[in-house]
Parts: structure tokens; C-alpha cells; sequence
């Protein structure tokens, strides 16, 4: 996502905006804003045609909901965007579950487990609804195994960057991967 200079720069300004800097806070929305915008238009890419929703009203939610919080401590920048990629699935969530409250009083539909292959594109916003609800119900069976599969498909992180933001090893990231994908399979069947 960035280089090294870039991390640092991102992680200092953490550290300054946790310290209670405001500046820091604003230059590293500055600073972030670029990826951010990549990592919304990549989880919009697979929503309908007519989505209301674009990657710049995505990343202007996340800011207000990140900015209107106190600071977390963030470690570094795999766990700031893993927070980001976090927060982005709520504002798409609750996006969707919004439009589906009229349209389909909450009617679950099947969410295809191909969709969980890749990483950075998202199913429709019903299916994804769906996949929320698997996820929840993942969470309460293996927490981190759920984290992996919300920071590499809704994260559009790779297995080393998982990996940092969970303080695992890459190996135990493709382990919680595999077991996800086979307890999403069997749900789903």
C-alpha cells in the first residue's frame, strides 16, 4: 500500500495525533487520503450500478467517524487501515441494511462462496448483508479467523499485512484463512 518513508510518516503522525495533536490528525487524512479512496472504490466496484454511495462519500464518512472518536492507539499503519477497512464494511453495511429495510424487510439471500476468493471486491449489497451475518456468526466461533477474512476481503490486505496488523505469523493467517473458507462453506451449504 505504501513504502517504508510513507509508514513511518503515517505512524508518527499516529502517535503525534494520539498525543493529542490536531495538525498530525489532519496531515495524515492528507496523507492517507489517496489509499483510502483506493481501498472505497475497490469495495464499491461489485455494488449495483446505481449505488448512491461513492469511494470520496465512503472515505468522507470513515474521516467523520474516525476524527469524531477519540484517537485509538493505533500501533502503526497495518492497524490504522485495518481500523479503516473495519469501519469502511460498517459504512457499507449499514448503507445496504438502510436500503434493505424498505425493499425487502430483511429477506436473507445466499451469498456464493467464490465471492470470498479474491480479495478488494464485494458482492452486491444484498449478499452483503449476507456475508456480514456470517461473519458475525464467525466471530463468536474464531474471532481472528473472522478479522482475516474482514481485513483480506474488505481490507484488500495481503497475507503479510494481515499478519503485522494481527501480530501473527503469514502461516497463521493462511491457516485462519482456510478454516474461514471451509466454515463459510459449510453455512452456506
Amino acid at each position: 500500500m505504501t513504502d517504508i518513508s510513507s509508514a513511518a510518516d503515517i505512524t508518527g503522525r499516529l502517535a503525534r495525533w494520539r498525543d493529542g495533536d490536531g495538525e498530525a490528525r489532519d496531515q495524515l487524512f492528507a496523507l492517507v487520503q489517496p489509499q483510502l479512496r483506493q481501498l472505497a472504490a475497490r469495495m464499491l466496484q461489485r455494488e449495483r450500478r446505481d449505488h448512491t454511495l461513492e469511494p470520496n462519500a465512503v472515505v468522507n464518512e470513515l474521516c467523520l467517524r474516525l476524527i469524531g472518536n477519540e484517537p485509538l492507539s493505533y500501533q502503526d499503519r497495518a492497524h490504522f487501515f485495518a481500523v479503516a477497512a473495519q469501519t469502511m464494511r460498517r459504512i457499507l453495511i449499514d448503507h445496504a441494511r438502510a436500503r434493505a429495510a424498505g425493499k425487502r424487510g430483511g429477506k436473507q439471500r445466499r451469498v456464493a462462496l467464490s465471492h470470498l476468493d479474491g480479495w478488494g471486491t464485494l458482492p452486491p449489497s444484498e449478499e452483503l448483508l449476507d456475508l456480514d451475518t456470517l461473519l458475525a456468526a464467525l466471530e463468536i466461533a474464531d474471532r481472528r479467523a473472522a478479522r482475516v477474512v474482514e481485513l483480506r476481503f474488505f481490507g484488500g490486505m495481503q497475507e503479510g499485512e494481515i499478519a503485522e496488523a494481527l501480530g501473527v505469523s503469514v502461516i497463521t493467517v493462511k491457516r485462519d484463512w482456510k478454516a474461514a473458507r471451509a466454515w463459510l462453506a459449510a453455512r452456506l451449504h
